[in-house]
């Protein structure tokens, strides 16, 4: 993958990788028409395939994942991919086993609180196998979605800290015609539980439409609020958090401004599902 990367330079071609976990769906795909429209139809356009173990913690849904290579191959060869980058994990870590594997790496700052609360290893899994995706797909740019909002916040940081000499590219959350953000973990959620799943979105737009109609900030205990009360009117849902914040510190706010970021995660059964909106 390296020589290749090194060619396609050598050449003067853009490159562009779209990194995933594969259980492609329409989300990916967008971020996948993202990547071609920044490299241009002469770039290259890689998506990896990776589902990293190290990003997840011991009691979640690695082994459960799903994994459909063949499917996202196919996909992304619609969508106009030039490179799959799959990998197996023997290539990824020593010995194909993440627990022998000794060099990390780790963002203090932004990867605290909301996900990095409720899962305190999950960022420096994702922080450490992104970084050697870059060092292996060596891209002039790469696309994250706004969903994982603090993920590319922390890897933002991350390139910019460690002089990684590429882009990151956001683009937006893609959504089902209900308003549910699109997600590889949404095929777990059982038919009663996807009734309940745009939930999430629905608190989000509630809060959303509370700040903008307000002549003032609007202190967090009103938005818990408003997220209760849709919580009890759907008793699938489990809030995990609601946290607003600002967008480029990622710093908790006590009062709720335009401008701010709101994001929710809960759980559906045993299914964690997360979102996050401007203010």
């Amino acid at each position: 993958m390296q020589e290749r990367a090194k060619g396609w330079h050598r050449s003067g071609l853009s490159v562009c990788l779209v990194p995933t976990m594969g259980a492609l769906h329409d989300g990916h795909l967008s971020l996948i028409a993202k990547a071609r429209s920044v490299v241009g139809p002469d770039g290259v356009v890689i998506v990896s395939i990776y589902v990293n173990p190290t990003q997840f913690g011991p009691h979640e849904d690695f082994n459960a994942y799903p994994r459909t290579l063949d499917s996202d191959c196919e996909r992304c060869r619609e969508a106009g991919t030039d490179v799959v980058f799959a990998p197996v994990d023997a290539e990824m870590y020593p010995d194909g086993r993440a627990g022998s594997f000794s060099c990390f790496v780790v963002e203090k700052k932004l990867s605290q609180s909301m996900e990095g609360a409720s899962r305190p290893t999950h960022f420096e899994g994702v922080t450490t196998v992104v970084a050697k995706l870059f060092h292996i797909c060596l891209p002039d740019s790469s696309v994250f979605g706004a969903k994982d909002f603090q993920q590319v916040a922390v890897i933002r940081r991350m390139v910019q800290d460690l002089n990684f000499p590429l882009e990151i590219v956001v683009a937006p959350t893609h959504r089902e015609s209900d308003g549910l953000a699109m997600s590889s973990r949404n095929q777990y959620l059982g038919s009663k539980e996807r009734v309940e799943a745009p939930t999430l979105f629905r608190i989000l737009s509630a809060c959303r439409h509370k700040v903008q109609e307000s002549l003032k900030p609007v202190p967090m205990p009103e938005l818990r609020q408003i997220c209760d009360s849709y919580i009890t009117q759907n008793p699938l849902v489990r809030l995990d958090y609601l946290e607003c914040f600002h967008p480029d510190s990622l710093i908790p706010q006590d009062c709720a401004k335009p401008g701010d970021r709101l994001a929710i995660a809960a759980y559906l059964g045993s299914t964690r599902l997360i979102d996050n909106c401007e203010l």
